[in-house]
């Protein structure tokens, strides 16, 4: 089908068996195949290592909880597709979860949207979650509206990209080189090193440049 060694090696080896049982395993492989995963992606093989591990029982008691919570059948299988390793939580963790999200300002329509998004944000600790979202609300002053439209954000390193650009980014205001008004946090956060330099570096002062790459390259909050 396509897997590569480097990807099926981990399979044949996991805890959970996935190659065992010829019936069981060729049943899974079809529905991670008919679910359109790309055969040559770790995603593929995460897919059918979850779906193995998991009795149809267990599935369907999971579509129910999720239900409960507002997501439908459908939705359930996109986030699935997005982050397979959602799936096994337990309804403790995802419960913990909602509420971590809550208690930081979301309301419960944002979290459905974050994480129909961006599935991963119910693996975050609520610790880790804590600490970006209360760097990018209070301290950069970003509302939550900018998380939710840009989930991935949670899950970026905070001391090795997010410190570091939005301290770019204090250093430019303070200089009136942006302006009063904050950018938008998807220009900030969401592209390459390369992109967000070319985008922020302003112009020929080369000991402008020089200390904004200082301040880009140090990490350290202001």
């Amino acid at each position: 089908m396509g897997v590569p060694p480097r990807l099926l090696l981990p399979l044949l080896i996991s805890n959970h068996h996935v190659c065992c049982g010829k019936e069981k395993f060729e049943e899974t492989l079809k529905k991670v195949v008919e679910m359109g995963f790309e055969p040559a992606t770790f995603r593929f093989v995460e897919a059918l290592r979850m779906l193995y591990q998991l009795s149809d029982k267990t599935i369907q008691e999971k579509l129910s909880f999720y239900g409960k919570l507002g997501f439908s059948e459908g939705d359930v299988w996109e986030m699935f597709k997005k982050n397979p390793s959602f799936l096994p939580l337990s309804e403790k963790n995802v419960l913990n979860s909602i509420e971590a999200y809550l208690g930081l300002g979301f309301t419960r329509d944002e979290f459905a949207v974050l994480v129909k998004c961006h599935p991963q944000c119910l693996n975050y600790s609520a610790e880790l979650v804590k600490r970006k979202t209360e760097f990018l609300v209070k301290d950069m002053n970003w509302p939550v509206k900018s998380l939710v439209s840009n989930p991935t954000v949670l899950g970026y390193n905070l001391e090795k990209r997010t410190i570091p650009r939005c301290n770019v980014i204090k250093a430019l205001m303070s200089e009136g080189l942006l302006g009063s008004e904050l950018p938008s946090l998807g220009s900030v956060l969401v592209c390459t090193d390369h992109a967000f330099l070319k985008r922020y570096k302003h112009g020929d002062d080369k000991k402008l440049v020089a200390e904004l790459m200082a301040v880009f390259t140090g990490g350290h909050v202001s």
